[in-house]
């Protein structure tokens, strides 16, 4: 194969994987403590077996997590939390502990708060919060719950300890590679939760971007196509 085609094809995977990531943005616009991703395009250099030493190629798979704090709407419920700031809050999941800004909890059966999979959520210390079923909860800004006036617990804020190395589970979930640590000054509010920091104009304007590039690789491809076809039967005639 000719290696303008194998360029070109590197750089329609990397389009396509784009496209998907772009997609999955727009669909959780209005998805509670969603982060934005975006596609981190790279170039390596192939070896080459033939008479050229090398080939430039494109790579697209690397994924980039947005920090940027998406808005705060209020719900006036006692177990929605938001976060002011960095950090994330823990949850305890079967594949080991997630990071998460979806702060809309509820408490199970068995008084366990937890998120809306079901995962318990974690205190500072990294264990499950026990919430009384009787009385009213009530939150500091620095994340310590009383019910009644009587502390129970204070809501774990972490900071993974590579922000750049999470990996994104799927929904709101991350699990953060080399673990991480809890903030001693949190900063959370109660009754209220972050939305997704999506914006929904930027990520459609750039699909049409993408979608425009894909086709234009696509046309590429095609006269390629059609130029090697025409070379084949001119050597067969």
């Amino acid at each position: 194969m000719d290696n303008a085609i194998y360029a070109a094809l590197t750089r329609q995977s990397g389009l396509m994987n784009e496209m998907n990531v772009v997609a999955n943005n727009i669909a959780n616009v209005s998805t509670t403590g969603f982060r934005k991703e975006g596609v981190i395009f790279a170039e390596y250099v192939a070896d080459l077996d033939g008479a050229e030493p090398s080939l430039s190629m494109a790579y697209g798979n690397g994924r980039e997590i947005s920090t940027l704090q998406g808005g705060v709407t209020a719900t006036g419920n006692n177990f929605d939390f938001a976060i002011q700031g960095d950090g994330y809050f823990m949850v305890e999941t079967p594949q080991g502990n997630a990071l998460t800004r979806a702060g809309n909890f509820v408490p199970s059966a068995e008084g366990i708060l937890q998120n809306q999979d079901g995962y318990p959520v974690l205190d500072s210390g990294g264990g499950p919060i026990f919430v009384p079923s009787e009385g009213e909860l009530s939150m500091a800004q620095d994340g310590t719950m009383s019910v009644n006036g009587e502390p129970i617990a204070q809501l774990g804020i972490y900071d993974p300890a590579d922000p750049a190395a999470m990996t994104h589970s799927g929904g709101t979930l991350f699990y953060p590679e080399g673990g991480a640590q809890a903030q001693e000054f949190p900063q959370v509010l109660q009754g209220f939760v972050e939305e997704s920091n999506v914006d929904p104009i930027t990520e459609v304007a750039r699909m049409v971007e993408v979608q425009r590039a894909y086709e234009m690789g696509q046309k590429f491809l095609d006269r390629e196509d059609e130029r090697i076809r025409s070379v084949i039967s001119t050597l067969t005639k």
